[in-house]
């Protein structure tokens, strides 16, 4: 959209609240730039604050570049993984530094790439581990997450609020991006009108969790529930779009599998439990047990229900298509357990960014929500009929499920030998298993300087891109990787907006 009929202006304007677009804000102004920071949702925060607060950092550059190439695959240049791995290895001393004003303790402590693959034990995670007096319910009542992913929100939140150049807008959506004669991105069309950019615009505000038509249109797995969010809905990727951006990763997401709720006023998925992540060829730890098995359809079991990162990579097994049928025979997956297997802990695990949820929601305990969404039966015959499954292939399933416990080895699909409980004693219970979502990776292809790249390489001049809107991952995900791109790729699109020729 061409440029017109400005009345107000901004050095630098960042799209999107959360991790990537606060610290994009709080480096444009310590660069010297009067910054206009918009968010869509009434209250800041978007997917970010609902994360696990972990933020990946390194102790050497050149073996997190090791193993970031390796789980990437050729999926994005080494130019630009070779700066989110440098920037891993001061990310923890930059955090610190942005935590003094508010008086956040910032801890690190050793933790592996979630595989065994070169360079894999060079990182760890950098947590904010209190602020004093700061409570998240309080200050985040629309909120539910983790404690360590508010906390390290209130660090972004409270340091952008301590700038006078930032100015922050919520509830205020952007619609397009405006160019000049020169196709130089000047602006924003906003919900509220034009605003005029004179040296870049960052977008930053997330991927396409809450957009169905984008999910139709780049993944074969479907339906697929968001986690969390339901204002992810592309538009950075439409605005990218528009002005000639190419795009990358769009198949991609970061999930597992979880639950739709029975109650049509929840919108999301509830991922089940989350279990420790484990590494092969590491084994687990000694008292982590799975209390459930996974069977498709027709009764079948057709995955390892544990993998080393299940809150990445559980989702895939279910991405398969019956071309004769057009039917997709594991969504929905069903899940089955037994009455000990209920009891040892809830199995649902919500989280949610959204007021009209957590007005509702918020006071339901965690057995009260399995309660309401598991179905019980007093065989497996009876809980087969309640699914409208085979009885016969699900006895059966579940018979060779218990004969792998007593083994200690699952042949079939590798499940870790710790994780494996049997099946056994009545009632039994189950419920629809679908793919969730946690957030996206795709979106417009950007360099190492958090250029926005066109469909044939070249920087589209004022338009820079962060966060989960185009991120780096393009193959497998690292645990804690988007948070940290937030914060390395954020700063670098904050400065380098900066830095980019004034308009006139």
């Amino acid at each position: 959209m061409k440029a017109g009929g400005m009345k107000e202006a901004y050095d630098v304007i960042v799209v999107g609240f959360g991790f990537a677009g606060g610290i994009a804000a709080i480096e444009a102004r310590d660069a010297g730039a009067q910054v206009l920071l918009l968010e869509k949702q009434p209250d800041p925060g978007g997917i970010s604050i609902c994360s696990a607060g972990g933020l990946r950092v390194a102790k050497d550059a050149d073996a997190a570049f090791a193993y970031l190439a390796a789980t990437n695959a050729g999926t994005a240049p080494d130019a630009l993984l070779r700066t989110l791995a440098h920037g891993m290895t001061g990310l923890a001393a930059y955090v610190r530094a942005l935590a003094v004003p508010c008086g956040a303790v910032i801890g690190v402590r050793d933790a592996t790439g979630n595989y065994p693959l070169p360079g894999f034990e060079t990182f760890g995670f950098a947590y904010v581990d209190d602020i004093p007096g700061f409570d998240p319910e309080t200050a985040y009542p629309a909120v539910r997450g983790s404690a360590a992913g508010a906390r390290l929100f209130r660090v972004v939140e409270h340091a952008v609020a301590r700038r006078r150049g930032i100015t922050v807008r919520l509830g205020t959506g952007a619609r397009r991006l405006l160019r000049d004669a020169d196709a130089r991105i000047v602006g924003v069309e906003t919900s509220e009108g034009h605003v005029l950019a004179r040296s870049g615009v960052v977008l930053a505000c997330g991927g396409f969790e809450g957009d169905a038509e984008l999910q139709r249109q780049n993944w074969q797995l479907k339906p697929v529930l968001s986690a969390a969010m339901r204002h992810n809905t592309g538009d950075g990727i439409r605005m990218a779009q528009a002005v000639g951006a190419g795009l990358w990763h769009m198949w991609h997401y970061h999930g597992s599998y979880g639950f739709r709720d029975p109650d049509p006023a929840y919108p999301f998925g509830i991922r089940v439990k989350r279990l420790p992540d484990w590494v092969p060829g590491q084994g687990l730890r000694d008292d982590v047990v799975m209390s459930w098995v996974l069977v498709d359809q027709a009764g079948r079991r057709f995955m390892n229900e544990y993998e080393p990162y299940m809150q990445d990579t559980g989702h895939r097994a279910f991405d398969m298509l019956d071309p004769a049928t057009q039917s997709a025979p594991r969504v929905p997956a069903f899940m089955v357990i037994d009455e000990p297997g209920r009891q040892r802990y809830p199995l649902t695990a919500p989280t949610w960014h959204d007021r009209e949820v957590a007005a509702r929601f918020h006071g339901e305990t965690p057995r009260a929500r399995d309660a309401r969404i598991l179905r019980s039966a007093p065989s497996l015959a009876a809980l087969a009929a309640v699914f409208d499954i085979p009885a016969n292939a699900l006895e059966r399933s579940v018979a060779d499920w218990n004969r792998a416990c007593a083994a200690g080895a699952d042949a079939a699909f590798g499940r870790p030998p710790g994780s494996m409980a049997p099946i056994t004693e009545a009632p039994f219970h189950g419920a629809p298993v679908w793919p969730v979502v946690s957030n996206t990776q795709g979106g417009p292809v950007h360099d190492e300087h958090q250029r926005v790249l066109d469909a044939f390489g070249a920087p589209i001049p004022g338009l820079f891109a962060a966060g989960e809107l185009g991120s780096v991952f393009g193959h497998l995900y690292l645990s804690g990787g988007n948070l940290a791109e937030c914060f390395i790729g954020g700063g670098i699109a904050g400065r380098n907006a900066v830095r980019e020729s004034p308009t006139s």
